[in-house]
C-alpha cells in the first residue's frame, strides 16, 4: 500500500473482550476517561461471570480499526432484560408489549450495574471525535434494523456524545444525580462552614454520636489495601443486596479477586471498625480527580453509621487527597441535605418501530422539562451557602 492510499477502516464486534483486544491498546484510548471503561474493569466483569451466559448481558462491543490499529470503540451489550441499568425503561417495554412489539433483545451502550456518567465512545485523538461518534451511532442504528432489534440505548453519556447522537436520530432522556464538588476546601471544617447552619449542626451531631460509639473509619487506597480486605468488602456488599427485595447479586466474589490483580490502582475502600473488628465498609473507584461511590454494607445497625461511612468520611478523604468530584450514585435526597447538588445526567435512545419511537419521544419532551425544573429548584434551595 502506498503512502497516498486512504486509510482502511473496519468495524468489528468483540464478544470475548479479554481475548479480542489487548489491554494496552484499549486503555490507550480510555486515557484519563472513565475508570469503568478500562480494560481491567470490563474484562473482569466478563471473566467473573457478571456478564455473559444467562445474565441478560451479552457482550457485543464495537471496535473501529484503522489499518489494524484500534482507533475507536464503545461498550455494547445485547440485553434480554432491563436489570442493572439505572435508566429505567420498564414502561417502554410494557408499552411495546401492548402494541405487539418485541422489546427484547435490545442493544445497550453502557457500563453494567454502574449509574456513573462518563465517556461511552472512545475515539483516538487524531480523529474527528464528533464525526466518529455519529458514524458509530449510525452503525448501531443500522444493526438495529438489520437484525430487527427493537432499540439502542446509550446510558449516562457525555454532552458531546448526546449532541452527536441527536444528529443521527437518537432522542435524549434527561435525569439527575446528587454530586459533591470540592469548592477549594482545605479541611472538613471548610466543607462544614460552607453549609447552612442547620445542616452543619446536624452533621457535627451525627459524627459525634458515631465517635462516642467507638467507631473508627479509615480510607484504604490502591496498594494500601491488604489482600484480606477484598473478601471482606465482598461480604459487606452481600449484606446490602441480600437485605432488600430489589437487591441482585450482580457481582461475584471472583470479580473482587480479579480487581485486586487488575484494577487495584483505582480502588478506594472506606472501612469502619469497632475495637478492631470490621463493622461496615464501602467500595469506591477513583481516577482523574473523581471518586465514585459504588457499594456499601454493614454487619450491624449502628446509628448514623451509613452517613458517616458513605459520606462524611469519604468527603474527608476527598478533601485530603484533592479529589474534585464525588459521585455517590443514583437516588437519595438525603445527599442533597448534605451539600450534594443536583446535576443533569443524559442518555440517548433510538427505537426502531416508529409508533413506539414517536410515543417515547413525546414522553421525553415532557420529562426533560420536569427534570430541568427539579434541578433548578434544588439549586435554588441548595444547602450550600455559596449557592444562596
Amino acid at each position: 500500500m502506498s503512502s497516498e492510499d486512504p486509510p482502511l477502516f473496519s468495524l468489528r464486534v468483540l464478544t470475548q473482550f479479554a481475548n479480542d483486544v489487548r489491554r494496552e491498546e484499549w486503555d490507550a484510548l480510555v486515557g484519563d476517561g472513565s475508570p469503568f471503561l478500562e480494560w481491567g474493569w470490563l474484562a473482569s466483569l466478563e471473566e467473573a461471570g457478571c456478564v455473559g451466559g444467562e445474565t441478560g448481558w451479552s457482550p457485543q462491543h464495537l471496535a473501529l480499526y484503522q489499518d489494524e490499529q484500534l482507533v475507536a470503540a464503545c461498550p455494547l451489550y445485547l440485553k434480554t432484560n432491563s436489570e442493572g441499568e439505572f435508566v429505567f425503561d420498564y414502561a417502554w417495554a410494557n408499552a411495546a408489549y401492548r402494541g405487539g412489539i418485541e422489546y427484547y433483545p435490545k442493544m445497550l451502550v453502557a457500563i453494567p450495574f454502574t449509574p456513573a456518567s462518563g465517556i461511552r465512545f472512545l475515539v483516538a485523538p487524531h480523529l474527528d471525535r464528533g464525526g466518529i461518534i455519529r458514524a458509530l451511532g449510525k452503525a448501531l442504528r443500522d444493526l438495529c434494523h438489520e437484525h430487527e432489534i427493537s432499540s439502542v440505548h446509550v446510558n449516562f453519556c457525555e454532552e458531546d456524545e448526546a449532541d452527536a447522537l441527536a444528529d443521527v436520530g437518537f432522542v435524549e432522556r434527561k435525569g439527575f444525580q446528587y454530586k459533591w464538588r470540592n469548592h477549594g476546601y482545605e479541611s472538613f471544617d471548610d466543607y462544614l462552614s460552607a453549609l447552612r447552619h442547620k445542616r452543619r449542626k446536624e452533621i457535627k451531631r451525627e459524627r459525634r454520636i458515631l465517635h462516642d460509639q467507638g467507631i473508627e473509619i479509615s480510607a484504604l487506597v490502591g496498594d494500601e489495601i491488604p489482600d484480606e480486605v477484598y473478601p471482606e468488602i465482598y461480604r459487606l456488599y452481600l449484606t446490602t443486596v441480600d437485605k432488600y427485595a430489589w437487591g441482585r447479586r450482580y457481582l461475584t466474589e471472583s470479580f473482587f479477586d480479579l480487581l485486586k490483580e487488575r484494577f487495584r490502582q483505582n480502588l478506594c475502600f472506606l472501612v469502619a471498625r469497632r475495637q478492631g473488628e470490621v463493622v461496615a465498609g464501602t467500595f469506591n473507584v477513583q481516577k482523574s480527580g473523581a471518586l465514585y461511590g459504588r457499594y456499601w454494607g454493614t454487619y450491624q445497625e449502628i446509628r448514623h453509621l451509613h452517613f458517616n461511612v458513605c459520606y462524611y468520611a469519604t468527603i474527608e478523604h476527598c478533601i485530603a487527597t484533592r479529589v474534585e468530584r464525588f459521585e455517590p450514585g443514583a437516588g437519595g435526597e438525603f445527599k442533597w441535605l448534605r451539600g450534594f447538588d443536583a446535576e443533569a445526567t443524559r442518555s440517548m435512545h433510538y427505537l426502531r418501530d416508529p409508533r413506539l419511537g414517536e410515543a417515547v419521544s413525546r414522553y421525553l419532551d415532557g420529562e426533560r422539562e420536569e427534570v430541568s425544573r427539579v434541578i433548578n429548584s434544588m439549586g435554588e434551595r441548595s444547602q450550600l451557602k455559596t449557592r444562596e
